[in-house]
């Protein structure tokens, strides 16, 4: 059943905002959707650019619980869906009565309290509004993507032992993507879609200032400036959102009013990970 969280894209700019995101009108536009039509909202770029971000302010925004599936290679039906706990089962058949039949067992040990529910579970479960991330999903083996088009096609989950499991409130889900592989066909049709990229000037700017009140205006336009010549060359990791708001409340613990040469040599570690960015960087900005 739905239960739509926003009155109107206006309302979820607002609110997003409130929240301490700032989406432009494409971005609003699609989560209004996303929750109007209770479809769940596939989100592809690069790292870095907000995606798990939204998801979490939509929560923060409505007030709902977020539950998180992080995705990784190897992850399987027992961590994303549900497992029974063996163990407790063990103990349970080992304490029976030698005259208790199997079937009495059976039903025992197959009962709710030996389920172990993982976030797909939990979220079609909870009565109450709830945010599920399924966060970067491209880096799950494809199997995996089996295990979704269930959920997010009828919002229910079939348990052999205790029969299906139907949603009594539809919660809103994110999926996010880096785009490392090409997730499959059947997927995407269960989806809206909204590919992120790294915001403009003036809106980065705007992010930065939000997050960090303490930097001046002039110094967040530099640093916004120098972040965005980064990200322009061949990195092996470009800076994301959340490091350019790292770099301004790092400026501001150190005091600095200016991004002059002197503080960019000195505070490049914020922003850049990896050696040979910092080599690339230094030629490039002629830092050396």
């Amino acid at each position: 059943m739905l239960h739509p969280q926003f009155a109107s894209v206006d309302d979820v700019q607002e609110r997003l905002g409130a929240a301490g995101y700032l989406a432009d009108h494409a971005i609003a536009t699609t989560v209004f959707l996303a929750d109007r039509l209770g479809k769940p909202l596939l989100i592809e770029g690069p790292a870095g650019v907000g995606k798990t971000e939204l998801a979490k302010s939509v929560a923060a925004a409505t007030g709902s619980e977020l539950i998180r599936l992080q995705c990784y290679e190897g992850l399987d039906e027992a961590r994303a869906l549900y497992e029974w706990n063996y163990k407790k089962q063990l103990l349970r058949i080992q304490a029976s009565k030698d005259d208790d039949s199997w079937d009495e067992i059976h039903d025992d040990v197959f009962a709710e309290e030996f389920l172990m529910s993982r976030p797909l579970l939990t979220a079609i479960r909870n009565p109450n509004p709830t945010v599920l991330l399924i966060d970067e999903t491209d880096k799950a083996d494809v199997e995996v993507e089996g295990l979704l088009l269930e959920v997010l096609s009828d919002f229910q989950i079939t348990i052999p032992e205790l029969g299906t499991i139907v949603a009594t409130r539809r919660p809103l889900v994110f999926l996010t993507s880096n785009a490392t592989r090409e997730l499959s066909e059947a997927l995407k049709r269960r989806c809206l879609y909204l590919h992120l990229d790294y915001p403009d000037a003036a809106r980065e700017k705007a992010i930065v200032l939000s997050r960090v009140p303490e930097v001046a205006e002039q110094l967040a336009e530099q640093l916004v400036r120098t972040v965005r010549a980064l990200r322009a060359l061949d990195l092996k990791k470009s800076p994301s959102i959340a490091e350019s708001i790292d770099w301004a409340q790092t400026l501001v613990a150190l005091g600095l009013d200016t991004l002059d040469e002197e503080a960019v040599k000195s505070t490049l570690g914020v922003v850049l990970k990896h050696a040979s960015d910092h080599a690339r960087a230094a030629e490039q900005l002629k830092l050396n």
